[in-house]
């Protein structure tokens, strides 16, 4: 039989996943090659043989996507299959157009056909766009959830940026395990905050031996969707995070049309900051594609440590990295604690970037006057630290989930910002977790 060649796009997460559960056993197929990109340095190397199963021996190499036309041509590739996400559709279809014409089909798989099924139930949390609020919405419903005497671990999507074999289940349980498994600065920022609330949190790059692990000690799965991505697990309960300071986009973008047109929940999120047109505008788009949906509206008020660090000082705002690069997001809440308590400056860092933050400023010439805390590696770690100390102001604004004092010196007075979910008015997230409670006791 003649094995249909593959290529699967992607950025070192739902790629590995699609692998895992469609084509890895599956003698029909041929995968010759992963692609990368969105990620920096997640090019070069191997999916390994452990990992890829008994059909490729010599494991699988990941090239970079911008040699995708030749990769193509080189190896005959009959059918590439896209699968990363929080792209406009333009790119998708001009990805597709790639694949087309150097001869090869164009393919999607579909969400249902990814998702495992779990023993215990399961919340899925995912969103229409990076920085929609799904952290904080996340951490509310695991709150919720221990309040009830539950046990929760929460799954992450997927973030393996390092050695594959050793990422591939991954057991967050206490601080000391993000060192042991030596996680990015963009993994702590996801594990960190469940970790110190009391959730257990599992990521890795096999979703099938991290659901086993899970599902074994815990009462409840929460699936906390990364990248606007779907779910990798099957729920029960399927919340979406919608964000207003980007409307259309629920419309445009991959998958998040997806996720929206399946979910059970829809929260529109930031009202406190959004303006009412935008809110009635994504309400509208909601109720285009999905007229089943509960719709939640929540605000996410920022939480600051030292104010006095930020009223008429000029200060460096540092917010989270993928929110401002692929997210595409124009603020966060260190900009909105730079407003609220009167910084009299925000100090562009640009002039000042070094090595690879110079570069990330390159390739999403967008960000402006902001500093994305990007730490995909210790090269990049330390050219932040240096560019951070470099920027001539007064404080500086840590708009991401952990304290970046942990990882860097920063030379300056710091002031910590964080998010939290406030559901405004009915019906709230224990309106629509009460059902599952109720099942869950009787």
């Amino acid at each position: 039989m003649k094995r249909i060649r593959t290529v699967i796009m992607g950025a070192a997460g739902r790629d590995f996943h699609n692998f895992n559960v469609v084509y890895r056993n599956d003698a029909r197929y041929d995968v010759v090659a992963f692609t990368a990109t969105q990620i920096p340095n997640i090019d070069g190397r191997r999916y390994p043989a452990s990992l890829a199963g008994k059909l490729y021996p010599m494991g699988i190499p990941i090239l970079a996507e911008e040699d995708l036309e030749s990769i193509i041509r080189e190896h005959k590739v009959n059918e590439v299959v896209f699968a990363y996400s929080d792209v406009p559709y333009t790119y998708v279809m001009e990805r597709g157009s790639i694949a087309n014409s150097a001869g090869a089909s164009f393919k999607i798989l579909g969400a249902a056909e990814t998702m495992l099924t779990s023993t215990k139930p399961v919340i899925s949390v995912c969103a229409v766009r990076t920085g929609s609020g799904k952290s904080q919405t996340t951490r509310r419903i695991a709150g919720i959830l221990r309040e009830h005497g539950l046990k929760v671990a929460a799954v992450r999507h997927p973030m393996p940026y390092g050695n594959l074999e050793k990422q591939r289940v991954q057991r967050f349980g206490s601080i000391a395990d993000l060192k042991k498994h030596e996680c990015t600065i963009e993994e702590i920022e996801e594990y960190e905050p469940h970790i110190v609330s009391g959730t257990i949190i599992y990521a890795g790059v096999d979703y099938g031996d991290i659901l086993a692990q899970a599902q074994a000690e815990a009462d409840i799965i929460l699936w906390d969707g990364g990248n606007n991505d779907t779910p990798f697990y099957k729920p029960d309960l399927h919340i979406v995070v919608a964000d207003p300071l980007r409307v259309g986009n629920e419309l445009l973008y991959h998958p998040s049309e997806t996720n929206l047109r399946i979910a059970d929940v829809v929260i529109i999120n930031k009202v406190d900051t959004a303006d009412i047109n935008a809110i009635n505008t994504l309400r509208q788009n909601i109720r285009r594609v999905n007229s089943r949906a509960i719709i939640i509206e929540a605000a996410s008020p920022v939480l600051v440590d030292h104010p006095e660090r930020i009223t008429g000082r000029r200060v460096l705002v540092v917010e989270d990295g993928p929110t401002l690069t692929h997210g595409e997001m124009k603020f966060g809440a260190g900009v909105v604690a730079a407003g609220k308590f009167g910084a009299s400056e925000i100090v562009d860092p640009r002039p000042w970037t070094v090595g690879t933050i110079t570069a990330t400023f390159r390739k999403y010439p967008n960000i402006g006057t902001l500093l994305p805390a990007m730490g995909y590696g210790d090269k990049q770690v330390k050219d932040l630290e240096t560019t951070i100390n470099k920027v001539p102001c007064d404080a500086v604004i840590i708009g991401t989930p952990i304290d970046l004092n942990r990882l860097i010196t920063i030379r300056k007075p710091t002031v910590r910002v964080r998010y939290e979910l406030q559901e405004i008015g009915k019906p709230d997230l224990m309106d629509v977790l009460k059902p599952l409670l109720a099942r869950r006791k009787s």
